[in-house]
């Protein structure tokens, strides 16, 4: 049996501007650095440790003092032509159309399905080959994806969610079937 522990990174100055980041590299700010050593704590010993590629992923990692490997399977949502957009720029029309459809793309990005799928094939690896405690440290879209593959439901339930920074959810894999044990777990 594997448990997988899916880390979201700590706060960025994008974060607490209510900014969309997606593919932007920013660093986590003071308040991040001190919520990954928190959620690092809550946690505790991991057998080991996958990270997005982004910088402010690989930072929260860091804390644990572990080798990081760094997975594209688990970078943040690209938002295309929107990376670095303040969420109240996008339209309530699209908003709607983005909630409702899986498809849907942002300009020149890449859509909850297409992120969905990556995530997927991951995991499905993970439950063939793997009993351990992994840490992925990732960003909102691939967690509320991974949470999506574990219930067995659309991508788009990750629309009915939310995932704060630094917060920490788990799953439980064997052979048969993925079980959600904690969710947006945080150490406030």
């Amino acid at each position: 049996m594997t448990k997988i522990t899916l880390l979201r990174h700590g706060q960025t100055d994008f974060n607490a501007q209510g900014r969309l980041q997606g593919r932007v590299d920013n660093p986590l700010n003071d308040i991040g650095i001190q919520q990954a050593k928190r959620a690092a704590e809550a946690i505790g010993p991991v057998d080991k440790i996958v990270s997005s590629p982004l910088q402010r992923a690989i930072q929260t990692a860091e804390v644990f003092n572990m080798e990081i490997q760094t997975d594209e399977n688990w970078i943040e949502l690209d938002y295309g032509d929107w990376d670095g957009a303040h969420l109240n720029t996008i339209s309530k029309e699209t908003w709607i159309e983005w909630k409702s459809n899986p498809s849907f793309k942002p300009p020149n990005g890449e859509s909850l399905k297409t992120l969905g799928h990556r995530v997927r094939l991951f995991l499905e690896n993970v439950q063939k080959n793997s009993k351990q405690h992994l840490l992925i440290v990732t960003h909102v879209s691939p967690i509320k994806a991974a949470v999506a593959w574990t219930l067995g439901v659309n991508d788009s339930v990750g629309w009915r969610t939310r995932l704060d920074t630094a917060s920490f959810t788990q799953i439980q894999i064997d052979s048969n079937t993925p079980v959600l044990l904690k969710f947006n777990q945080t150490t406030v």
